[in-house]
């Protein structure tokens, strides 16, 4: 038998009881957990879908593999990966060393959001195009060519190639 004394020098241990199995499994119904304070596990929503495509538009610009950008902030490819994608969320912290890496302010990552934005629909599509790696390496092509009729030819090239395939 244990005297008071003994009882103080016991290590906590949490009572289980029905409630608390009862709430283990609302807690993995709700996909919460207890450390988190009981509150919703936060997903990525559709600004962390945003933010991941400004990501992958700016690495792409900079010439810089997943790899070469997860190198520079200390992550495997596969989470930058995951963040380009939208499926994890970016951190405050991990999103300036992004910045950093990237050479451009944080606040570039937030431009176009926020309730005034969604009411105009606008989006940054400045940046839509140049999601593909193929479509900077024409860019910086042309961005190289010095004569104005053979650029004035590309952009009529590539008009009558897009009109040809709409058919």
């Amino acid at each position: 038998m244990h005297t008071i004394s003994d009882v103080n020098r016991l290590p906590a241990r949490p009572i289980r009881t029905r409630c608390s199995v009862v709430g283990r499994v609302r807690d993995v119904l709700n996909n919460t957990s207890p450390r988190e304070g009981g509150g919703r596990k936060r997903r990525a929503g559709a600004e962390d879908v945003e933010i991941g495509r400004k990501i992958r538009a700016l690495r792409l610009e900079r010439g810089l593999s997943q790899s070469g950008l997860a190198d520079g902030i200390g992550l495997t490819f596969q989470q930058v990966q995951k963040y380009e994608k939208g499926t994890n969320r970016v951190s405050a912290g991990r999103l300036q060393k992004i910045a950093d890496m990237l050479n451009t302010p944080v606040m570039f990552f937030f431009g176009g959001m926020g309730a005034h934005a969604k009411k105009r629909g606008t989006r940054d599509s400045g940046l839509a195009f140049i999601q593909t790696k193929g479509a900077m390496r024409l860019m910086r092509a042309y961005s190289e060519i010095s004569s104005r009729t053979t650029k004035y030819a590309l952009v009529v090239l590539a008009e009558s190639l897009k009109n040809k395939e709409r058919g």
